[in-house]
């Protein structure tokens, strides 16, 4: 494993002298961020690239015939690349030796927005019920991952189409939209729309084509959807035949009379005074088609009710009779107009010579008891003069009227707008429920609703028979959240018990609300933070409600900035969106943070004090913060807490977050005080000897070292390097005492003695010797004597000088008893 270490950088060494200026992948020291540009002409993008060789001759940019500065002290260089038109090369450059160089390059894609047609295939006008085909061609589609187009029906989609296989050559698409069109869509607005998406970092592109409006023909339709209608008129009356009719084109009327053309080009019919029935035909055309309607007018004779010649009639009020022995089975008839009608009157009385029914449409003769029925095949008049008569054998008559209701729901249920829209927040509208043809007003009732909710309800006072045209006004405040919500009027007769079980109604289309509002207050939903270089404002779901929607404009700092351009780590902070419509404006603040992946500017080398906390200044910027670990010789170590001088070396810091990693490799000495090899001690030495006295030191940086001691003409000092040695030449006494060894550098300053004895003679040790013993000898026979003296007498010896010993009185003295 070892062997491999120390092979491997000689290895990248021999294949980058044996490149020959080729640079295979794998040795490829260039990594490039982003890898990828996209953008038009103009848009410029901040480009790195970095090396993982730190030894090298040069590393730069080259986009086209720009050139950024050759960075030569450090691993990464930056440049701001501005895109032009054309299929360019963008590569960072990396000189590693003199016969090797690598390139790493950026894959630049420059595009411009595609251009949009839409048009029918066949040119002509759609019509109803047939296919209409329209064509939505995209020109200069950009080499995207994805296309797609949607299709939209007024501002609904109505298709989707996706494109994946798109050429990198600027190629045009295709795509069609079939509709069976329907006169509801007469006036309807098509549009395509190209969203384009170059990949997962790539920015997304929606271009919108302009509208096209269609026309639908389509054939004559009747407004009231019956295409028979009897009419009854009193005889020399008026009476207008209406021929509502709608179609596209605008169609042609033609009206007949019992087969007879008699006017054209108009939809109503007035005839005056009506005296003679007749059958009238109205046939709207255009190019599409044609309808007709007819009409069976019926003129009613006035009412003469003549008495039959079998029997006499006196007045009512004279009659005889308690009370009229008539029973009319129902006594209360509710009847839709146009439906069969049939009444049963029957009597009890026993003396009856007859009975009928006298109508002005569909009476009856004098009949006999006890049971006569008034019939109508078809009831077609609003006010219905019909009664039950009897006569009984003595000549009284009497007779009972039924209550008769017809009724007719109205022909059409609409809302309009009395205001010009849309509706605006906060401001009165009115919306106007119009019925046409509705009999009895009486019995009708106007509902209102809000979606399913009933808001509003009219009853109609007027007492009239006939059908009457009728509307209701709804007053709408509107708020903003009745924006798309749909409006709807319905038309009830309420008819009593004897009326239908279901109460007869017509409900208008749905009228659906536009209202304007200021935008309201947006919540910016998403991450608050973003990727370096990748990072839109446009990303965010910063959308507040409104209508018409509102544009938004952000700013930073006070100035507008725009949404579509990628933020770098410098552009971290608060950032506001105002969004304005013509109704007002609201703005809100979000703050942003850029997140980018770890880097590293620090120093090569670093020096630092022994037993002292690490103080390097390499700190990884990065965003989140990143995580540091240290490694020496390749492998992990724990954090160091303090230096000692055996730390120095290479080491390698590495910097993680979930963006990426970096790392960077230093050089770290460790400054340590001086130490000395050994310690303190005495040196016992012979007079006249030569003697050597060694110092050496180490520290770092190395120290300076010098001998502190008492000078002698046969003592010399020599010093090199980190060592000092004193030579004394022939010692004696004078050489001898403390010789003080001092190491110092930058950190510290150490001292170490030598304390230099000399060796005493054999001469002078046997006279120190026979003189100690003379010593003992003496003070032995000074012993002696002193005890002698005690037992014999006192002696006193008294020396003389000059004298000799035998010249010296000596005298005896006794002790007394």
């Amino acid at each position: 494993m070892l062997l491999l270490r120390m092979l491997g950088p000689l290895m990248f060494m021999f294949l980058l002298c044996d490149a020959d200026s080729m640079c295979p992948d794998d040795i490829n020291p260039l990594t490039l961020d982003p890898p990828r540009v996209i953008g038009k002409p103009g848009e410029s993008f901040v480009v790195n690239c970095s090396s993982v060789a730190e030894d090298h001759d040069g590393i730069s940019w080259r986009y086209g015939t720009s050139k950024s500065a050759t960075e030569e002290e450090n691993v990464y260089v930056s440049w701001s690349l501005t895109l032009i038109e054309g299929n360019l090369t963008a590569e960072c450059k990396i000189k590693l030796n003199d016969t090797l160089e690598c390139s790493r390059e950026l894959e630049v894609t420059v595009y411009e927005d595609p251009d949009l047609q839409i048009f029918p295939t066949n040119h002509q006008s759609a019509v109803e019920g047939m296919l209409y085909e329209l064509q939505c061609d995209i020109f200069s589609v950009p080499p995207v991952q994805n296309l797609t187009v949607r299709w939209y029906k007024d501002n609904q989609t109505i298709k989707t189409e996706p494109f994946t296989n798109i050429s990198k050559t600027l190629p045009n698409e295709s795509s069609t939209l079939g509709v069976n069109m329907s006169r509801g869509e007469n006036g309807a607005e098509f549009r395509c729309e190209v969203q384009l998406t170059f990949g997962p970092h790539g920015p997304h592109l929606t271009v919108i084509s302009d509208i096209q409006r269609v026309t639908v023909h389509y054939a004559p339709e009747l407004k009231n959807m019956t295409d028979v209608d009897d009419v009854n008129v009193d005889e020399g009356n008026d009476v207008t035949l209406n021929c509502d009719a709608e179609g596209f084109p605008r169609p042609v009327f033609k009206w007949t009379r019992d087969g007879v053309n008699i006017l054209e080009n108009t939809n109503n019919l007035h005839v005056t005074r009506v005296n003679t029935s007749a059958n009238y035909s109205c046939n709207a055309t255009n190019d599409v088609g044609s309808i007709m309607k007819q009409f069976h007018v019926h003129v009613i004779k006035p009412f003469n009710a003549a008495t039959p010649a079998a029997m006499t009639t006196p007045e009512v009020s004279t009659s005889k009779v308690a009370g009229c022995p008539l029973i009319l089975t129902p006594s209360e008839l509710v009847v839709k107009f146009g439906d069969p009608a049939s009444i049963n009157c029957s009597t009890t009385a026993m003396d009856a010579s007859g009975m009928g029914w006298e109508a002005a449409f569909g009476g009856t003769g004098f009949e006999k008891p006890p049971t006569v029925t008034w019939t109508v095949q078809e009831l077609r008049q609003w006010s219905v003069a019909a009664q039950c008569y009897i006569t009984m054998s003595d000549g009284d008559q009497c007779n009972e009227k039924p209550a008769i209701t017809v009724y007719k729901t109205p022909d059409t249920v609409s809302i309009t707008a009395l205001d010009p829209g849309p509706m605006l927040e906060g401001k009165e509208y009115k919306l106007n429920c119009s019925l046409t043809n509705v009999a009895p007003v009486l019995k009708l009732k106007v509902n209102w609703y809000r979606g399913n909710e009933s808001v509003h309800t009219k009853d109609f006072r007027s007492t009239s028979l006939d059908p009457l045209d009728k509307f209701s006004i709804l007053t709408v405040s509107p708020e903003r959240h009745y924006n798309g919500t749909t409006f709807r009027c319905q038309a009830e007769l309420h008819l009593g018990p004897k009326g239908p079980e279901i109460v007869p109604m017509v409900t208008s289309s749905p009228y659906t609300a536009i209202v304007h509002y200021k935008p309201l207050a947006p919540a910016c939903l998403g991450g608050r933070a973003g990727v370096e270089h990748e990072f839109r404002l446009d990303m965010l779901s910063c959308e507040a409600d409104g209508n018409p929607a509102p544009t938004v404009h952000w700013s930073y700092e006070g100035h507008l900035v725009n949404a579509t351009e990628r933020l770098d780590r410098t552009q971290s902070g608060k950032y506001t969106a105002t969004f304005n419509n013509s109704l007002g404006s609201i703005n809100t603040s979000v703050d942003i943070i850029i997140e980018y992946r770890p880097s590293f500017t620090c120093n090569k080398s670093y020096e630092v004090t022994e037993d002292k906390a690490p103080t390097i200044q390499c700190e990884p910027e990065g965003m989140p913060e990143p995580t540091v670990t240290w490694l020496k010789d390749g492998k992990e170590m724990a954090t160091p807490r303090r230096w000692t001088k055996h730390d120095s070396g290479t080491y390698t810091l590495r910097a993680t977050n979930k963006h990426g990693t970096a790392n960077h490799t230093l050089k770290l000495d460790v400054l340590y005080a001086p130490v000395f090899k050994d310690g303190n001690h005495t040196q016992m030495v012979t007079p006249g000897e030569n003697v050597k006295l060694d110092c050496s030191a180490e520290g770092k940086p190395p120290p300076a070292i010098h001998w502190n001691y008492t000078g002698s003409g046969n003592v010399k000092e020599t010093t090199g390097g980190r060592y000092s040695n004193i030579i004394i030449t022939g010692a004696t006494s004078t050489n001898a005492g403390v010789y003080s060894c001092v190491a110092t550098n930058n950190v510290g300053t150490v001292t170490r003695s030598v304390t230099l004895m000399m060796k005493a003679s054999v001469t002078w040790i046997w006279i120190l010797l026979i003189v100690l013993i003379l010593i003992l000898i003496l003070i032995f026979l000074a012993v002696c004597l002193q005890k002698c003296r005690k037992k014999h007498g006192q002696y006193s010896f008294v020396p003389v000088n000059g004298m000799d010993s035998a010249s010296i009185p000596m005298a005896t003295t006794q002790e007394k008893a």
